[in-house]
């Protein structure tokens, strides 16, 4: 018997909830206390194994001081919109970068500079370096 994958929208729902928790430098377990919930279920939550029903959705929301659409942003769609033409897919890799610890520190620090010529050196930078890693992977 195969494991159930996560639905796509309860990744990302998660996803979020890690980030905003990481930026408010709170534990699993602070979080999981403010819920009367155990780490283990929040890390379920965050990975997407374990769905959020509505109303914990909205306890998240009142601890972590977001409202319930941020949970929402940028997550994915229906692949059909409404007046029946194909939506692009959402970026999802931005908002798993986003709810790592990592990803959270370089946008907090990158933020921080002002020059806007250092900051597009820095953006060269990594350009450069993951073109090289990628090459050297080939």
């Amino acid at each position: 018997m195969s494991a159930k994958t996560p639905n796509p929208v309860d990744k990302h729902v998660g996803s979020r909830v890690r980030m905003r928790r990481i930026m408010l430098g709170m534990s699993q377990e602070k979080l999981g206390e403010a819920l009367g919930l155990t780490f283990q279920q929040i890390q379920k939550y965050e990975k997407g194994t374990n769905r959020i029903g509505a109303s914990r959705v909205q306890q998240i929301g009142d601890v972590l001081q977001v409202p319930v659409s941020f949970f929402f942003e940028g997550g994915p769609t229906s692949s059909v919109a409404a007046d029946g033409f194909s939506e692009a897919p959402s970026p999802a890799y931005v908002s798993d970068f986003l709810a790592t610890s990592e990803g959270l520190a370089l946008i907090r620090a990158f933020t921080r500079i002002h020059d806007a010529k250092l900051r597009r050196s820095i953006v060269d930078l990594v350009e450069q370096m993951a073109a090289r890693e990628t090459s050297e992977q080939r």
